[in-house]
């Protein structure tokens, strides 16, 4: 087996060392066009799920990393003058050069020919000569340029400027600096590697960039190889607050963007891709380092367990790239909150910490209390007295009165001074009410918890009228802890229903059996209960279709007239009515259906409104006439009830709405006399290609909310109560619609509020089954296991900071 691996870097070195090691036999080489010494960039991060798998892998070159690697637990967040501290999350870090070293010296002993100085053969050649060709030269990747028609790569280029820098600085702990100007704003995302260095890189958006005049710096002609001298001082007088009289040090620093690469597939023939000419993940969730020696590991198993190059190739990218791509979405979403940074700027501290740690979803309140309780309990103190609730008991101020970091009392969960949460004791005292069960105002409502049951379509109605199923479901729904219910895509008119099977709100018989359903339910709870009102527009179940303008919904279906001026001033009469009959009805809320592809929708995007009278053109020409339903409505409606619009924040689709339509547009309707927005995505044109995933619309309520400060709901896929805890903590949203999930189980709600130990007011049972709302025991519950330990485990810190380890005669800071 001839191998031929291009590129020298800890990837392609770590690959070619695992490789030898399993095959012996094997005849690998390496090429690197740059010397041994040469590096860029300074330190790398290593999670202890990677150092775990390099220990098994190879203990010789974990026994070598583990010497030298710095290793802390805390991040700091330093924001508006305060320094916040969350432990318990575990780190180590190593110089990139000396890692180098490491492979370079393991490579060296296992017989592996790695040729520095030398630039690889074309990957064609190479491909000929050898049995397999591993190609990670980076994220400008030649091997992969030479068959992209077959990788099918996409390099998306991002939004912010950063430069990557060393400092003599040594940080405790990974730190995040975020500083406000006049130009914007500048964050840092540091981290120790060593004794005597941390890493220093500083990140800002393009358009504060360029209000700083950095860009006038980066246009300067320098030879190749040299940094940006002028911004490196510049960054130096900023950030000096923070360097404490230390120096920012360069190495071919120079402003860039960074990259996200992601391939359609890392395989072609006997060439294959790892490390970042594979993919990358932004800098602020890890290291690519990182990902290309977890790549490394899998490919050389891979190899080792199938017969042939191409089923072991199959296999390494069937096994790999499912991890890197969830790696990927959490990159994406905690580099697009970095670069939106500015939208959190008015967050108090504490709140502004959390959001920050759990930016990617992949911390979130439930696993940050774990890590970190004291923290946590800081934070939900703080956000309970703005929900105007009494402080948290063990909290003054706000603020845990327990013991300071690193101190006796402050120890990891699991360990002999950690109690069960929620007894007196445990953690979970110094907060009795999650997040997501305290109280909200929406319009005139008092909602006793964040959660909301989103309109849900049954198809179950006869002529319009609902019936039996909708009495169970809605009252189900009401009973299961929910604070608001939202009857789903209920009719303003004959002609708006989506479908036969949908209910409406047009006539006397419709308006009783909705009053039925309402005294219902208000004579079994204190659950406000809402109901949506639509019309379908081009979507409606059969002729005659109305719309924005004559589009079909799909090519090939039925086209639909464009409304005129008297259709909508007949819409718009329909909507009142209908408004109308639901108080009649005894509803509390009504949510405007302005999203999905309806009527209303369909005047708002545009892509689906071409029209080229005062009701087209501009977003304030695509907004008129829902305006004019939405006042109309607004006039008639109570204003101790509340009135919510739902709206599709993105078409997912090209030349839809943008993120600054979509914040517009909420302005817009907050004006207009709506209590809160209900940020859905998405249903707008048949071509659209959404970006499902966990939470995956709650972006956009969080933009909407942070840019406007209007009240939104967050929805889609949102399952789990963490999530629901993290949102509404973080400010992402103040109420959280769960769908799917209660129509799993209707007593979702319910038992959220007994897994998290909580029995208060905001999570009622009825009387009748109250008897069931403790969680019941399970196979083995019951057990009560033995002590099989003579002596009790340690306490383990939650708070570790890295302490360098320096001579007493070593300089506090060296120059540069």
């Amino acid at each position: 087996m001839r191998v031929a691996v291009i590129g020298g870097g800890p990837g392609g070195l770590y690959f070619a060392a695992l490789a030898k090691q399993l095959s012996p036999h094997w005849e690998v080489t390496v090429w690197e066009r740059n010397a041994p010494d040469d590096t860029f960039g300074f330190g790398v991060v290593f999670s202890d799920e990677t150092l775990d798998g390099i220990a098994q892998a190879d203990p010789g070159v974990y026994a070598a990393m583990s010497a030298e690697s710095a290793r802390w637990s805390d991040i700091d967040v330093r924001y508006r003058g305060e320094v916040l501290t969350s432990g318990g999350h575990g780190f180590a870090a190593l110089g990139r050069r000396r890692l180098l070293r490491i492979l370079q010296e393991r490579c060296a002993a296992l017989g592996v020919d790695v040729r520095h100085r030398t630039q690889a053969p074309p990957v064609g050649e190479l491909a000929a000569a050898y049995d397999l060709v591993v190609a990670c030269d980076g994220v400008r990747s030649a091997g992969r340029a030479a068959y992209a028609d077959t990788f099918g790569p996409d390099l998306d280029e991002r939004h912010c400027r950063y430069m990557w820098l060393g400092t003599d600085k040594v940080f405790e702990a990974f730190t995040f600096i975020v500083e406000e100007r006049d130009f914007g704003t500048v964050q840092v995302h540091a981290y120790p590697y060593d004794d005597t260095r941390s890493t220093f890189i500083v990140e800002i958006d393009e358009a504060a960039w360029r209000r700083a005049g950095l860009d006038v710096f980066a246009d300067r002609e320098r030879p190749a190889g040299d940094s940006d001298e002028d911004s490196i001082r510049w960054c130096e007088e900023l950030l000096a607050g923070h360097l404490d009289g230390h120096r920012l040090l360069p190495n071919n620093s120079r402003w860039i963007r960074f990259t996200t690469v992601r391939n359609r597939t890392w395989r072609h023939g006997n060439v294959v891709l790892l490390g970042d000419a594979a993919h990358t993940a932004h800098f602020s969730i890890g290291s690519g380092t990182k990902l290309a020696m977890e790549d490394a590991l899998a490919l050389a198993a891979c190899l080792n367990e199938h017969p042939d190059v191409p089923s072991a190739l199959a296999a390494y990218e069937a096994e790999r790239k499912p991890v890197v791509e969830s790696t990927q979405r959490a990159a994406q979403a905690s580099l697009e909150w970095f670069e939106n940074v500015h939208r959190y700027t008015g967050q108090h501290p504490r709140q502004f910490a959390f959001n920050l740690l759990t930016r990617s979803r992949r911390v979130t309140y439930d696993n940050l209390r774990a890590r970190d309780a004291r923290f946590t309990t800081a934070v939900d103190s703080w956000h309970a007295a703005q929900s105007g609730m009494p402080a948290a008991p063990g909290t003054a101020a706000g603020v845990p009165t327990d013991a300071a970091p690193g101190t006796a009392a402050d120890t990891a969960p699991g360990t002999a001074a950690d109690t069960v949460p929620g007894t007196a004791a445990g953690p979970a005292a110094a907060t009795a009410v999650p997040p997501m069960f305290r109280p909200f105002r929406l319009g005139g409502l008092r909602l006793r918890n964040r959660v909301v049951v989103p309109p849900v379509a049954l198809y179950t109605a006869r002529d319009g009228v609902p019936g039996d199923f909708d009495l169970v479901h809605l009252s189900t729904q009401a009973l299961g802890g929910s604070a608001l219910v939202l009857a789903g895509m209920t009719a303003v008119s004959a002609d708006g229903r989506a479908t036969t099977g949908c209910p409406g709100l047009y006539t006397d018989a419709q308006e009783a059996a909705w009053r039925r359903i309402t005294d219902f339910v208000h004579g079994q709870s204190d659950t406000c209960l809402g109901i949506q009102l639509t019309h379908a527009g081009r979507r409606a179940a059969g002729p005659p279709l109305l719309a924005a303008s004559a589009l079909a919904w799909e090519e090939g279906g039925p086209a639909p007239r464009e409304a005129t001026r008297a259709d909508m001033d007949a819409v718009a009469a329909d909507f009142v009515r209908a408004a109308e009959r639901a108080h009649r009805a005894g509803f509390d809320a009504i949510e405007l259906q302005y999203g999905h592809g309806h009527l209303l929708s369909g005047f708002l995007s545009p892509l689906t409104n071409l029209r080229e009278d005062a009701y087209g053109g501009d977003l304030d020409g695509r907004l008129r006439f829902p305006l004019e339903v939405l006042r109309a409505v607004r006039a008639v409606w109570p204003a101790a009830k509340a009135l919510i619009v739902r709206i599709s924040a993105t078409d997912w689709a090209e030349g839809g709405t943008t993120p600054a339509d979509a914040v517009a547009l909420a302005r817009a309707l907050a004006d207009a006399g709506a209590d809160a927005v209900d940020v859905s995505t998405g249903e707008v044109v048949a071509h659209e290609r959404p970006a499902l995933g966990r939470s995956y619309q709650t972006p956009y309520a969080d933009l909407i909310r942070n840019a406007t400060g209007i009240p939104t709901l967050a929805v889609g896929a949102i399952s789990s109560y963490d999530d629901v805890n993290s949102i509404i903590l973080a400010g992402r949203a103040d109420l959280c619609a769960v769908g799917r999930a209660q129509l799993h189980d209707p007593l979702w709600t319910l038992h959220a509020a007994a897994a998290q130990g909580y029995r208060g007011p905001a999570a009622p049972w009825a009387p009748s089954w109250r008897a069931g709302s403790a969680t019941p025991p399970a196979a083995r519950t019951d057990r009560v296991p033995p002590r099989l330990h003579l002596l009790r485990r340690a306490a383990v810190p939650v708070h570790r900071r890295w302490t360098p380890h320096l001579p007493a005669s070593a300089p506090a800071a060296a120059t540069r």
